[in-house]
């Protein structure tokens, strides 16, 4: 049977039900009652009287099954038994009572029920009633009674005569019964011939039936048969045999009952000990400690109370009582359950203890807890005879050195094959180098941005930069995860932490929160361990040359589990660098770079990168070695401090030694910046001064900060480890700057003496200023004033004299103070010695420049004055020679050559008048040409011996033509010149002469006005210029 069948079959709300329903209490009618209405007379088994007495039960017309399965004999709803209604249930219902699927109750209320409750029935149905009206439902009720009594008599009188046959029926049939077997029936009176039809067939098969046998039968109701027994003892024996064994388990027998009512007593009297057990597991399942806590201590108290009993049995000499042997046995059951519990759920905090970082936190009711101290208390508080705060500190001290050292070595096996890769490329072009030169930020700019070297370069430097940030950071790093450890173990170490430990059961583990002095130095010496470890991981990457063998590459590399320390510390690129065991790179030759030496600079980087990573490494170093040497167990180690200290100077070194190695052979590139584009904010200069000045600043800025470190600087709580750098490097960068600044100055002759190589073939280079401004198809003004012809010698060394004239007076002196600021040195040697060369490449590009002109001058002047057509046949020359014209109009060129190249400035005056001022260079090469042909006259007029009065006044004209057209030019050694020329001609003329030509001098004036304002649109450019008019004031 199915457990919904079993339920049906019991009446049972479930087939395991949790109390016996009360319903099922209710009185039942008897089985004689039972049998009296059963209308059918079948053939029973022999065995019915060993089933249930109700199972044979028919269920009378009108009654119902409720929910719970029960027969119910009353009736849905019935009249009011006192009148007031034809139904009691609407009744109810208006007085705010539904009870239509409310069937116990509802029986109560009803007269057919057994059920029925006359108090409440008139409590809930007449709870309104007057006397008057209940005394009417009496009345009401009694002749209800008096009706259904008088149906009654009227059925018995009418039905008298079947009432008596039935009893005359019953006597036969018991004669009958008696008397059977033991002598023949006599024929059936007359009068009982009007009985049931199988009376008379009875009847008649006893006429026609032959004698029977005197013996009495076996059934017979006499003393000879056993009263009709005898025949059916045996058959009752067996069945009672068939009973027993199929029936007598299952029944029971009181003696069981007795013994199993025995257990649940005592099972209930100790019940909350039995309980424990399951207690206890539920709340291991859920890590409810405090109530694991709770249930333990209960179980050790009474496992306690249990050995008292006992002890105190065995010295007062008795034997045990039934009832103590009972707790003792219980008590000692309960124990063994929960001491295998508790050691299992020991063995699992003992597990997570291991395991339990120093940072890790747990919600508990009290607030937030770190998860080694839950577990730590719940082992001490639970008992244990291992010190759990000494056992997880040295599982600490273990994890973290597996951890460091496990991370370095993955980390330095990832430079390493990224530093060979990078070597085996192919080096990268000077001009490619110059691309990222470029980069250097303005003085106005805060830092180094963009990229500053190529993809495969940044790549190392960053996984170098992440490598120290995860070891040395103090947040997230393995060296904050040591402070975190030591920090935790310190307060060990004092007792303060131990105050929100437990003592355990009556103060068992109280022995456990004191560490020993022998502990204690042991944590100490873990710390320095760890200490020491980190810094010759640092140390080995930044002292020791790249490693030649590649045995370690090759070795096989364990994938990290979940628990394991490598899982817990990634590696800078482990997320998308992947090692091949069977495809690593193979150290490179020696080709003898600077860089071959150092195994943290990556081959082929330019000193801008460099510096910029190295800055942040040694501000990296320099905080964490601060922080390191302030750890009390490291200051306290003897030479750790000391050994700290040479780490940082170990790492300054190195850094500084490679970091000018690269610096001076990018200085030796950067005559690649030059690109022949006009800075943008001056275009009388190249983009080149302003891209030196920047490179040189930035690496000078960087190299400050890798050299005094000022952010690592001892602070407040730290040792300071970081001294002043030593003055061999302080000499170093300072040598390498004025080397820098020397390479650069040749690279500007260098690119100004040699034609460029352009590419696509193009002869102008136009700044991208104005390309972007005017359109790549524009022909306006901005070619001429932003165009370059690069491959015009001349144009290339006038923008290098202009170049180096801002280099004299503006950004070599500002380099010089950044320099003295930020070394707090003074350069006053090395400052002149960079103004000498400035002078002397000054001079020798001027005098490349000007040297061809002034031959071409000198060569113009001496002929034409030398030709004998020069003296006029005229006795009053009225125009000068044309050698004048021909000198003039080649300076003309010269301007014209000099303005387009170095265009003036023009500055607003306060009077909102306009001025152009001249480019310097222009009057300084002026100035110098006038001085030349001053000369060249001197010396042209020197060659005559002598001079007639027309000769002379032709000599005077020229001169004064020449002096007067150039005027703005006009130098006192110019004067000077021009004063000899005329002692010169004096000495070559007569006295006679030289009073003539003073009466001539007036006639002479005016034809030199009348021959410049000839002229004065041919050489107007060397007119001084004059201040617009501008916007007149109102």
């Amino acid at each position: 049977m199915t457990d919904v069948e079993v339920a049906n079959y019991y009446s049972l709300p479930s087939a395991y039900p949790e109390e016996w329903p009360a319903e099922l209490d209710q009185s039942e009618p008897s089985d004689d009652e039972t049998l009296g209405r059963t209308p059918s007379r079948a053939r029973r088994s022999r065995y019915f009287a060993l089933e249930r007495s109700h199972s044979g039960k028919a269920v009378s017309l009108g009654s119902f099954k409720g929910s719970n399965a029960r027969e119910n004999l009353a009736k849905v709803d019935e009249p009011d038994p006192l009148g007031s209604g034809d139904s009691v249930l609407q009744i109810l219902k208006k007085r705010g009572l539904s009870l239509e699927d409310e069937t116990r109750l509802r029986n109560r209320f009803l007269l057919s029920s057994t059920s029925f409750s006359p108090a409440l029935f008139l409590s809930q149905v007449h709870s309104d009633a007057s006397i008057e009206s209940l005394l009417e439902g009496l009345g009401f009720l009694s002749k209800s009674i008096d009706q259904k009594s008088a149906s009654l008599k009227v059925l018995v009188e009418a039905n008298f005569e079947r009432f008596v046959r039935a009893k005359a029926t019953i006597d036969s049939v018991y004669t009958e019964m008696r008397n059977q077997g033991k002598e023949s029936h006599a024929p059936l009176a007359q009068s009982h011939r009007r009985s049931a039809g199988h009376l008379r067939s009875i009847s008649g098969a006893s006429r026609s039936a032959p004698p029977a046998d005197d013996r009495p039968g076996k059934n017979a109701l006499t003393k000879e048969s056993d009263y009709g027994m005898k025949g059916i003892r045996i058959p009752l024996l067996e069945a009672s045999v068939k009973a027993e064994e199929v029936w007598g388990p299952a029944l029971g027998g009181r003696e069981r009952e007795k013994m199993l009512k025995s257990i649940v007593d005592t099972m209930e009297k100790h019940r909350d000990v039995y309980e424990i057990g399951g207690l206890l597991s539920k709340s291991i399942k859920q890590r409810d400690y405090d109530s694991v806590f709770e249930q333990y201590t209960k179980a050790r108290t009474l496992a306690k109370n249990a050995k008292h009993i006992a002890h105190k049995a065995i010295s007062s000499g008795r034997s045990l009582t039934d009832e103590e042997t009972h707790a003792i046995l219980a008590m000692g059951r309960m124990w063994v359950d929960v001491d295998q519990q508790i050691q299992a759920f020991k063995r699992d905090l003992w597990r997570r203890l291991s395991d339990a970082p120093t940072t890790s936190t747990t919600a508990t009711a009290a607030g937030t807890v770190e998860e080694y101290m839950e577990l730590i208390g719940a082992l001490l508080e639970l008992g244990v005879d291992d010190n759990p705060i000494w056992v997880w500190l040295l599982s600490r001290y273990v994890f973290l050195k597996t951890k460091i050292s496990a991370f370095c070595e993955r980390c330095k096996m990832e430079i390493e094959i990224l530093r060979r890769r990078l070597a085996s490329g192919d080096k990268p072009t000077p001009k490619a180098v110059a691309s990222y030169l470029r980069l250097a930020p303005r003085e106005d700019s805060a830092d180094l941005q963009g990229v500053l070297d190529t993809d495969q370069v940044v790549e190392l430097w960053e996984c170098i930069l992440a490598y120290l940030n995860k070891l040395l950071a103090l947040q997230g790093g393995l060296l904050g995860e040591v402070f975190d450890f030591w920090e935790v173990a310190q307060s060990f170490i004092d007792g303060s932490r131990q105050k929100l430990l437990p003592a355990g059961f009556e103060g068992e583990s109280r022995r456990h929160h004191r560490l020993s002095e022998s502990e204690t130095r042991q944590l100490q010496n873990g710390v320095v361990e760890l200490v020491d470890l980190i810094r010759e991981n640092v140390l080995s990457l930044f002292a020791d040359p790249p490693l030649d063998d590649a045995s370690f590459l090759a070795s096989p590399i364990s994938p990290a589990t979940p628990s394991s320390p490598i899982s817990r510390g990634v590696t800078p690129t482990e997320s998308r660098f992947k090692l091949d065991p069977k495809n690593m790179p193979l150290p490179t030759p020696k080709r003898g770079e600077f860089w071959e030496d150092y195994a943290f600079w990556p081959p082929f980087s330019n000193s801008l990168s460099g510096v910029h990573y190295l800055g942040q490494f040694m501000i990296i170093i320099g905080t964490a070695a601060s922080e390191m040497a302030a750890l009390n167990p490291v200051a306290s180690a003897g030479n750790t401090h000391d050994l700290l200290k040479s780490l940082v100077s170990i790492a300054r070194e190195r850094s500084v030694r490679v970091a000018c190695a690269a610096w001076g052979k990018d200085a030796e590139i950067c005559k690649m910046l030059e690109d022949w584009t006009r800075d943008p904010e001056s275009k009388d200069l190249t983009k080149m001064p302003g891209l030196f000045v920047a490179f040189e600043s930035a690496i000078l800025g960087k190299m400050q900060k890798i050299l005094y470190i000022s952010e690592a600087m001892a602070k407040s709580g730290t040792a300071d480890v970081v001294t002043q750098p030593p003055a061999k490097l302080l000499q170093m960068v300072r040598t390498q700057f004025v080397s820098s600044v020397y390479k650069a100055l040749s690279g500007l002759v260098e690119n100004a003496e040699h034609p460029v190589v352009l590419e696509e073939g193009s002869e102008w280079i136009l700044a991208g200023s104005a390309a972007r401004l005017n359109g790549p198809d524009s022909t306006s003004p901005a070619l001429a004033a932003d165009a370059v012809n690069a491959q015009d010698r001349n144009v290339r060394i006038l923008l290098t004299l202009s170049n180096i004239k801002a280099l004299q007076a503006d950004f070599v002196p500002r380099l010089v103070t950044n320099f003295e600021t930020a070394f707090s040195v003074k350069l006053t040697e090395e400052a002149k010695t960079i103004r000498d060369v400035l002078g002397q490449i000054d001079d020798r590009l001027f005098q490349s420049y000007t040297k061809p002109t002034v031959n071409k001058l000198n060569s113009m002047i001496v002929n034409g004055v030398t030709d004998p057509e020069w003296e006029p046949s005229s006795a009053r020359p009225e125009q000068v020679r044309p050698y004048v014209y021909s000198a003039l109009l080649t300076l003309v060129l010269v301007h014209t050559e000099i303005s387009t190249t170095i265009p003036s400035s023009v500055s607003s005056g306060a009077s909102r008048s306009l001025t152009t001022t001249p480019s310097p260079l222009l009057t300084m090469v002026l100035t110098h040409l006038l001085t030349q042909i001053s000369t060249s006259l001197l010396n042209a007029f020197s060659s005559r011996s002598s001079y007639t009065l027309a000769a002379l006044m032709q000599a005077t004209l020229d001169t004064e033509f020449i002096a007067q057209t150039l005027s703005q030019y006009s130098t006192e050694e110019a004067s000077t010149v021009q004063s000899q020329i005329y002692v010169e001609l004096d000495q070559r003329t007569t006295h006679e002469a030289r009073a003539r030509l003073q009466s001539e001098l007036g006639e002479m004036r005016s034809i030199l006005k009348r021959l410049r304002e000839r002229t004065k649109g041919e050489f107007a450019c060397f007119r001084k210029p004059r201040s617009g008019t501008g916007h007149k004031a109102a």
